[in-house]
């Protein structure tokens, strides 16, 4: 979801806006006045779950821990094994 549920949603609610207030006709079985508020209640419900969504994802992450294992040879050829710990 995210951001292109977010555009999605804000598109909906639009076009339900625009069916509720700006189309007169009333065809037969059903109203298109009806089909915007339904259109509009979903893109508002569609933009909070997405926008949700989207904050949730978006957060930064923290500075973690870095750790390296790496084996270490002197001069003489003696190896000994390192382990290295970094805070980020």
């Amino acid at each position: 979801m995210g951001l292109p549920g977010m555009v999605l949603s804000a598109i909906a609610a639009a076009a339900g806006a625009i069916m509720y207030w700006a189309v007169t006709y009333q065809g037969t079985g059903f109203r298109l006045s009806t089909v915007g508020v339904i259109l509009m209640i979903a893109g508002i419900a569609g933009f909070i779950v997405s926008s949700i969504i989207f904050g949730v994802s978006r957060r930064s992450v923290g500075a973690g821990h870095r750790t390296m294992d790496r084996q270490v040879v002197d001069p003489q050829g003696h190896t000994s094994s390192l382990h290295e710990e970094t805070k980020g």
